[in-house]
């Protein structure tokens, strides 16, 4: 995947996320819930934007841990919301399954990185 397919993919994650929160029903917890993922799951596209510009390989894992940070705090109220029932199972799990998925891709890339740092050592 290239850098573009993933801003791209980042950022209609981002989208996808707010789409959601504007469905889900308003009550006091559900509003503090909904202001934290969409928070972390817009932080996700924004801060691969920074990772794109990272300026050495240390800034780049630096940068990338905290896209891994948010993608998986996003999983982590996409969880919430599921097991508390306040939007359908079946809609949800295409947004948890990209969530999952583009963690999966950050955590392959740092170790990439990571691996190459240790070796040039």
């Amino acid at each position: 995947m290239t850098t573009n397919e993933l801003k791209n993919r980042t950022k209609k994650f981002s989208l996808l996320i707010i789409d959601l929160a504007e469905k889900i029903p308003n009550t006091i917890a559900s509003r503090i819930i909904i202001n934290q993922l969409v928070k972390s799951g817009t932080s996700v596209g924004a801060n691969y934007r920074a990772v794109c510009r990272a300026r050495s390989d240390r800034e780049f894992v630096s940068k990338m841990n905290i896209v891994l940070e948010e993608s998986d705090e996003t999983l982590f109220w996409l969880e919430i919301i599921s097991e508390k029932e306040w939007f359908e199972i079946k809609k949800l799990e295409s947004l948890i399954k990209e969530a999952n998925e583009l963690t999966a891709i950050f955590v392959s890339s740092l170790k990439t990185v990571n691996n190459k740092i240790n070796n040039s050592k």
